[in-house]
């Protein structure tokens, strides 16, 4: 499938698609390691919320929330 085929699907098919490509980059990420930079930015968001400063949200929830603003 080509980008411009994702561009014209439905936001839930993006969805599915996202989720997928997700579960094959955490399964071979471990090899790959993480960059530098981003090592240092998710070190920074963990003491943010280790400070009270920032709160996570899992990602179903994320999910349930996008567009009802």
């Amino acid at each position: 499938m080509s980008i411009s085929e994702i561009t014209h699907l439905p936001l839930r098919e993006k969805f599915q698609i996202m989720e997928l490509l997700w579960d094959d980059m955490r399964s071979s990420v471990d090899s790959a390691g993480t960059p530098k930079e981003h090592q240092e930015l998710l070190d920074s968001r963990r003491s943010r919320v280790a400070r009270g400063e920032a709160s996570l949200m899992d990602w179903d929830r994320v999910k349930n929330t996008i567009g009802q603003v």
